[in-house]
């Protein structure tokens, strides 16, 4: 498979996603809209909020991801080595230079987000720039340009606010649903129906998690092996794996919607969402990884 078949279908992808979520979001607002009498105007409700959401997410998902994991803004003064490899990467790699930012947070880790290469962010923590030395930061941030170059961004980034968005409604709708009052459901509702909602609420987040999780590990393979590519050196990026899976706490303000997106899983154990992270994890094996990348 060339770089440009991985892009078309990284493209077709997001297509795919889009699809997906339209169909998901609006048979769970029909499902709920059942128990309120009104289904069909339910369902075109659902409709309106996933479109606009898909749409949102296309525009606006760099932006919601940046907000959400608390990431600020890295100037070249302040963040020298991680403004210079950046640069000279993204001119290495043949792609505009993306803005770069930080989070404040001793865990070590990167991600990288946006639509396109022209709409691209690099984000790494604090916590990276201090235990990686230039030629290990190099290979993360090859990584990460490498995601960019071949698309997997958008898919990526798109996927996370949509299964944000999936996971927040049904909490929202659980919440009001029981603060309603038994005598109400009592008089309005068959036990089916009743059912049906409940079995809603359970398994709409857990299905949006599996097409969260469909996004391929291969993805991870390839960011590597074209990463290692670019700098020449994928011991680099194999002692990068060996230093950020060794510290013992995970990424705080990282959650369970926006974890594919990091250069490695931001979960540790005892972590919060660990056990189901571990269990569907869209990150391969660190051993895995590293002892590919030193048998290159």
């Amino acid at each position: 498979m060339t770089i440009y078949s991985e892009i078309a279908h990284n493209r077709f992808k997001t297509y795919l996603i889009f699809g997906l979520f339209l169909f998901l979001f609006t048979g769970f607002f029909y499902v709920i809209g059942l128990s309120y009498g009104n289904a069909n105007i339910y369902a075109l409700m659902g409709f309106v909020i996933a479109f606009a959401s898909s749409v949102g997410s296309y525009f606006y998902s760099d932006k919601i991801v940046l907000k959400t994991t608390r990431a600020r803004p890295a100037t070249k003064e302040e963040f020298f080595d991680l403004f210079t490899v950046t640069e000279n990467l993204a001119i290495a790699s043949g792609i505009p230079m993306p803005k770069v930012y930080v989070i404040d947070d001793p865990s070590p880790n990167a991600f990288a987000t946006g639509r396109n290469p022209k709409h691209a962010v690099v984000c790494a923590t604090t916590g990276l720039l201090q235990i990686l030395n230039r030629s290990e930061l190099e290979g993360v941030i090859a990584h990460e340009l490498s995601h960019i170059r071949n698309y997997d961004i958008l898919v990526s980034t798109i996927t996370a606010v949509l299964v944000g968005t999936i996971g927040l409604t049904a909490d929202w709708i659980m919440r009001s649903f029981w603060w309603r009052g038994s005598s109400d459901r009592d008089n309005n509702k068959s036990p089916i129906t009743f059912v049906l909602l409940i079995v809603a609420l359970i398994i709409t987040p857990i299905v949006a998690t599996l097409i969260q999780l469909a996004v391929s590990r291969r993805r991870e393979y390839l960011a590597d092996a074209s990463g290692a590519l670019l700098t020449r050196n994928p011991l680099g990026l194999a002692n990068a794996l060996e230093k950020i899976d060794a510290y013992p706490r995970g990424v705080q303000s990282a959650s369970s919607s926006t974890a594919h997106l990091f250069f490695a899983s931001p979960f540790k154990k005892g972590d919060r969402a660990s056990w189901f992270t571990n269990l569907f994890s869209t990150h391969p094996p660190t051993a895995k990884r590293i002892e590919i990348l030193r048998s290159m």
